[in-house]
C-alpha cells in the first residue's frame, strides 16, 4: 500500500449509510480514480457493486495527534509528586522526546496510524514538534523528521494534515526555552523555510500542510504574527492549529502577562477564522465561548487526553449554543479510538450536567449519530481536507460496521448499531472495514501491516525505554 492515491475507481452498496443529512437506505457510493466520491445514490439497487457487511459511516478525521507519545502510554499512571498534573507528566514526555531518532519516530507513527485506521480514523492532523536531533541541532535534511511522518502516513494509507510546530519559548513573554525543549526550537524564518520545503512533498502524496504555533506561551506575539502572515503567502487556505487554555495555570499565567485570558487575547491579536483549530480551549469564560464560536474556528477536543491529564471539561453545550463547531483528536494517544473519544465526550457532559444524551441535536435525537456527524464536519474543517462525509466531491473515506458483531447483531436499525458501537462495544472493535479514498486499508477488522508495524513499534519502544531509564 505504498502509493498516495487509490489506483482505480470503485463503488460500494450499503443497506444503511450515514450521509450528512442523516441515515439513508439502499445507498450506492461511487468514486473516481483519485478517491473522490462522484455519486451517492439513495434508494438504488446494488447492481454489481460489492455489498457492505453493515452500516456505513463517514471516516472520522483525527484533528490532533502527537504520534511519538504513543510509546509513553502506561508509564505515567503513578503518583510521582504530592499533586500530579500536566506539568509533572510533561517531564517524562520531554525525556521520551529527547531519545527519539528518525527511525524510532517512523516506527511509532506507522504502528499508531495502523491503530487509528483500525479504530475508525481515516485521517490525522499531526501536530509535530520534534524537529532536531537530541542536542537541538538540525539534521542534514532539515525536514527529516517531518518526512518520517509523511512516510508513515503513506505506507499505512491514512490521510494526513502535517502541522509543523513553531516553538520558541518556555513561557509567556518569550521566556528562554528549557533544555527539554531544545529539539523543538525554530526561528520564524526557519519555520517558513521548512514549510516551503515540505509543500511539494505533501502535494506529491495528497497530504495537506499547515502550521501549528504551539501555544501562546511558546511563541511571542511578533512571531505569531509573522508566521501566520508567511503561511498565508504560501497558502492562504492552510490550516492553523494552536494549543490554548488547556490548563488553569496557563490561563493564570496569561492573565499575569497580558491582563487577558488566552482565547480573548488570541481573538484580539490574531486573524482567527475558519482556518484555525483551537485545541482544548478547556477554560473559557462566556465571552470567549461566544467570540471563538463567531470566529468560525473549530474547537479541537481530546477527551481521553484531557481526562488523563486532569485538564477539565469543555462546555460543549455552551459552545454549540453559540454556533461553535468541534471535532475530536487522540492527542497523547491515551486512547486510540474514534468511538471512545465520542463516548468520553458525552459522558463528561453527563457528569457535569447530571443529564443524559446531552449532545443530541435538534432533529437528531440519537446522540451517537448526532456526535458522529458533528465531529466529522468539524474534523474535516480542521484538517483542511475534503473529508466532510459521504457526499459528492468529498473523499471516499468510510467505515463499515460489522453487523454480525455480538454487540450490534439483532439491533433494530443503524442508529442503535452506531450507538452500540460508541457506547457498548468497549474494547471489542465493531469495525469490519475502513476505506481511505476508496482504497481498503482495513479488512476483517485488521490492517495488512499490523503485525509488521507492531513488531517495529515494540523494538523502538524498547530502545526508548533503555535510553530514558524509565
Amino acid at each position: 500500500m505504498n502509493h498516495p492515491m487509490p489506483a482505480a475507481a470503485g463503488h460500494l452498496f450499503a443497506e444503511h449509510a450515514l450521509l450528512p443529512g442523516g441515515w439513508a437506505r439502499d445507498v450506492l457510493l461511487g468514486w473516481d480514480g483519485a478517491g473522490r466520491l462522484l455519486s451517492v445514490q439513495v434508494g438504488a439497487s446494488p447492481g454489481g457493486a460489492p455489498r457492505a457487511s453493515g452500516p456505513v459511516l463517514p471516516g472520522m478525521p483525527n484533528l490532533h495527534s502527537h504520534a511519538f507519545q504513543r510509546a509513553m502510554d502506561g508509564l505515567t499512571e503513578y503518583r510521582g509528586a504530592a499533586q500530579d498534573s500536566f506539568w509533572s507528566w510533561r517531564e517524562l514526555m520531554y525525556r521520551f522526546a529527547g531519545a527519539l531518532t528518525p527511525g524510532r519516530l517512523e516506527a511509532i507513527a506507522t504502528a499508531l496510524y495502523v491503530e487509528m485506521l483500525e479504530a475508525g480514523y481515516t485521517s490525522v492532523c499531526e501536530f509535530h514538534y520534534v524537529h532536531h536531533d537530541g542536542e537541538g541541532r538540525p539534521y542534514a535534511d532539515d525536514a527529516e523528521m517531518s518526512q518520517r511522518l509523511l512516510r508513515a502516513a503513506q505506507v499505512t494509507g491514512i490521510g494526513i494534515t502535517l502541522l509543523p510546530v513553531l516553538y520558541q519559548a518556555s513561557g509567556f513573554g518569550g521566556t528562554p526555552p528549557s533544555a527539554g525543549q531544545r529539539r523543538f526550537i525554530r526561528s520564524t524564518d526557519n519555520m517558513l523555510a521548512l514549510l516551503e520545503r515540505l509543500q511539494p512533498l505533501c502535494h506529491a502524496q495528497g497530504a495537506r500542510l499547515g502550521l501549528a504555533p504551539h501555544s501562546l506561551r511558546a511563541v511571542t506575539p511578533e512571531a505569531l504574527r509573522d508566521a501566520v502572515q508567511g503561511l498565508a503567502q504560501l497558502d492562504p487556505a492552510a490550516p492553523i492549529h494552536i494549543h490554548i487554555a488547556e490548563q488553569v495555570a496557563e490561563v493564570e499565567a496569561c492573565l499575569a502577562w497580558s491582563g487577558q485570558r488566552p482565547v480573548q487575547w488570541l481573538l484580539d491579536h490574531a486573524p482567527v477564522d475558519t482556518r484555525w483549530c483551537l485545541v482544548h480551549a478547556t477554560h473559557m469564560d462566556a465571552a470567549e465561548y461566544a467570540g471563538a464560536a463567531r470566529s468560525g474556528a473549530v474547537a479541537g477536543l481530546c477527551p481521553s487526553t484531557e481526562a488523563n491529564l486532569g485538564d477539565g471539561l469543555f462546555d460543549v453545550a455552551q459552545w454549540r449554543a453559540a454556533g461553535g463547531r468541534w471535532g475530536v483528536g487522540s492527542d497523547s494517544q491515551a486512547t486510540v479510538s474514534a468511538a471512545e473519544e465520542l463516548m468520553l465526550l458525552e459522558y463528561g457532559q453527563r457528569l457535569a450536567t447530571r443529564q443524559r444524551n446531552v449532545l443530541a441535536a435538534e432533529g437528531q435525537p440519537w446522540v451517537a449519530t448526532a456526535m458522529t456527524l458533528q465531529a466529522v464536519s468539524g474534523g474535516a474543517q480542521a484538517s483542511a481536507r475534503p473529508a466532510a462525509g459521504l457526499a459528492p466531491g468529498q473523499q471516499a473515506d468510510l467505515v463499515v460496521l460489522d453487523a454480525s458483531h455480538p454487540v450490534l447483531a439483532g439491533l433494530p436499525g443503524p442508529d442503535a448499531m452506531l450507538s452500540a458501537h460508541v457506547f457498548a462495544s468497549h474494547r471489542q472493535s465493531a469495525i469490519a472495514e475502513v476505506r481511505v479514498g476508496g482504497e481498503a486499508c482495513v479488512q476483517g477488522g485488521h490492517h495488512a501491516l499490523g503485525g509488521q508495524a507492531r513488531a517495529a513499534f515494540l523494538a523502538a519502544r524498547t530502545e526508548l525505554l533503555q535510553g530514558t531509564h524509565a
